[in-house]
């Protein structure tokens, strides 16, 4: 008995040895944490259960059978983040180089399913050199496996994906498949070909921090919502973000203790609209004064910045914020910022997080870049999130609200449930000077007259009661007392019911 409970402590401190110690060496010396390090200070201490620890590929290709590490180059298992239950899989890139054989990509898909059954979230860190190729389709078919389980859990159950080093070629698309994915910087890169492809095929050279690394996918691409400096504040990130989910699509995100006044009023939020209509202000500024404690999680902060999403609290409860900005583009929607905004509304409705939209559009971005690249389409993709989603909705208008931005943004015709505006509110099919030029055409040599023109048209529009008047606006409100207002309309939709009609599934404009 003693020697077969020697030789299991003996295989266990085999299997976490990983490559070994040189490889684990190596992988701190590029500032990388290994993968069960990584596991540790992601969940709670002492919660990790792991599966499939000895498990070995099967390859005899290449005379592959005399090298198999147990494990195959990934961790995989569950384990608790403050206290509720998720599901892991970290790889290994001192066990051949994290690379995905059959068996490797088994060990994942195991636990994903797992997921999607026991109804708890996937986080996977990816650290791979790609398929193994000397277990040849076999290695391809396995990552079509886990495709597959992305697809099935996608809306089932929150998946984040963390890269932590490279993730080229078919790997990449299990991540673009996940809700969220944080990349870390000047350790990990993402892309399709690598950048010997591209120097053989398009003969540009580049490198493969500028083709997908941090920086390249935050800001270029939108393809990645966070980057952080280095592994520990990737995953103490996480551990953040996993607070404001739930755990699977039939539970409410957590209710976290609170100490902030519901009621509280801010009085600077008075004077947060300047008397200049066309000078900026910073929307984040009202996110945080709403917010319990001022605490707000932004997704996407350096992608299409004219629009900010992300997660606060209010009364402990999970709300998803969607805001122009104006001090970006003047907080115009553009293509990209269509699409963050359609995304993230589409992840709140899938998992239940009440929707918050704070609204200053001057409309959409005018040009041939956009109306060439189907602004029209793309624009349609946030109407369509709007109008699909059946969560609660609260919107508030602070200023501007112009054309068919205004219907857009979660306005009371896509069933939005509380419709308010700032007094300082400015609803109009488009701004004073350009209704104007079309209204009074033949007016347009007197200037004097056109002045008038203006100013009677902003008079009678640029305010919100004509809107108020006609049941949009369900109230016009103090901008100190916002929070206060928020707070109790979320709290009378707590128990919303709202079904769309039975359809296998929609057809978005993708």
């Amino acid at each position: 008995m003693k020697d077969i409970l020697a030789q299991l402590e003996s295989r266990r401190d085999t299997a976490r040895q990983g490559g070994g110690p040189r490889r684990i060496d190596a992988q701190h010396a590029k500032g990388k944490l290994t993968a069960r390090e990584r596991i540790d200070l992601l969940l709670d201490e002492g919660s990790f259960e792991e599966f499939d620890m000895f498990v070995a590929h099967r390859c005899t290709d290449f005379d592959m059978q005399e090298d198999r590490p147990a494990g195959d180059g990934v961790v995989t298992g569950w384990g608790t983040v403050n206290g509720r239950m998720v599901y892991v899989f970290s790889q290994d890139f001192t066990v051949m180089g994290g690379s995905v054989s059959e068996t490797h990509a088994a060990k994942i898909c195991k636990i994903m399913d797992m997921a999607i059954q026991n109804g708890a979230p996937v986080i996977g860190m990816n650290d791979s050199g790609g398929a193994r190729i000397q277990e040849g389709v076999a290695s391809l078919a396995a990552y079509g496996e886990v495709f597959q389980r992305n697809i099935m859990a996608s809306g089932v159950v929150p998946q984040i994906s963390l890269i932590m080093g490279p993730c080229a070629g078919g790997a990449v698309y299990s991540p673009a498949m996940t809700d969220f994915i944080f990349m870390v910087k000047d350790s990990s890169y993402m892309f399709v070909t690598g950048p010997d492809v591209v120097k053989t095929v398009t003969n540009e050279m580049v490198t493969a921090e500028d083709l997908g690394g941090a920086a390249t996918h935050t800001k270029k691409s939108g393809v990645v919502d966070g980057a952080f400096e280095n592994d520990v504040e990737a995953l103490a990130e996480t551990r953040r973000l996993i607070d404001f989910l739930p755990l699977n699509n039939r539970e409410k995100a957590p209710v976290r203790p609170f100490f902030d006044d519901p009621a509280r009023v801010d009085k600077s939020l008075d004077t947060l609209i300047p008397d200049n209509p066309n000078q900026p202000y910073d929307m984040k500024e009202l996110i945080a004064k709403i917010a319990d404690e001022g605490d707000f999680f932004e997704i996407q902060a350096a992608y299409a910045a004219n629009i900010i999403t992300g997660f606060i609290r209010l009364e402990g409860q999970s709300v998803g914020v969607v805001a122009n900005q104006p001090m970006v583009l003047a907080g115009c929607l553009d293509i990209d910022s269509s699409r963050k905004a359609a995304r993230f509304v589409r992840f709140c409705d899938a998992f239940e997080i009440p929707i918050l939209t704070l609204v200053d559009v001057p409309g959409f971005m005018p040009g041939t870049s956009q109306e060439h690249s189907g602004v029209i389409k793309h624009g349609a993709k946030l109407l369509f999130a709007y109008g699909e989603a059946t969560v609660p909705k609260v919107t508030v208008i602070t200023r501007k609200a112009y054309g068919g931005a205004y219907v857009v943004m979660a306005s009371k015709h896509l069933r939005g449930d509380f419709n308010y505006a700032w007094p300082t509110a400015e609803i109009a099919v488009m701004g004073a000077k350009g209704a104007v030029e079309i209204l009074y055409r033949s007016e347009l040599g007197d200037k004097d007259k056109i002045a008038a023109r203006v100013r009677d048209y902003e008079d009678r529009f640029a305010n919100p009661f004509v809107t108020a008047e006609k049941g949009f606006i369900d109230e016009v409100i103090m901008p100190s007392s916002t929070r206060r207002r928020i707070c109790r309309a979320f709290a009378s939709l707590r128990t919303k019911k709202l079904a769309n009609p039975w359809k296998k599934h929609d057809n978005i404009p993708l």
